[in-house]
């Protein structure tokens, strides 16, 4: 198994890459959390539909598991930039679990982690980011 590693370094990228990932990467029936500012009020209502809503901090944590209606929001969103951050998802962190292996989305889909990937798995990323190298900076270790 392997962990991948994956950050964003030229911000005029688009989202299709993210959103090719997230459909081989979550499922429905996936363990879940969506991660929060405190002030995104709206993407807190929209979050509080997949799970039970948890202050922690200076965020706000929902945790749940991931449905189709949340899928297909991933999928279909075209989140807007702010604060000159040109987001792949209107949620600062996506935080998904299955098995033994780990899909993290973290600073609104600009950084990526996979812990857990197989063989097919790290194939099927280096194939998917394959166009979008330039604008990608890529680790992957398959020695975990």
């Amino acid at each position: 198994m392997g962990t991948i590693h994956l950050q964003v370094i030229d911000y005029s990228i688009s989202s299709d890459w993210w959103k090719k990932l997230v459909g081989q990467f979550v499922c429905v029936g996936d363990e879940l959390e969506i991660r929060c500012w405190k002030k995104e009020i709206f993407e807190i209502q929209q979050a509080s539909r997949y799970g039970t809503l948890m202050d922690d901090g200076f965020e706000v944590s929902v945790k749940g598991t991931v449905t189709d209606a949340l899928l297909t929001e991933l999928l279909a969103e075209s989140p807007a930039d702010d604060d000159g951050f040109h987001k792949m998802t209107k949620y600062f962190s996506v935080l998904i679990k299955r098995d033994s292996m780990k899909f993290y989305s973290e600073h609104y889909g600009t950084e990526l982690y996979i812990i857990g990937a197989s063989s097919d798995d790290i194939s099927f990323f280096s194939k998917t980011i394959a166009p979008y190298e330039k604008q990608l900076s890529v680790c992957i270790d398959q020695n975990n």
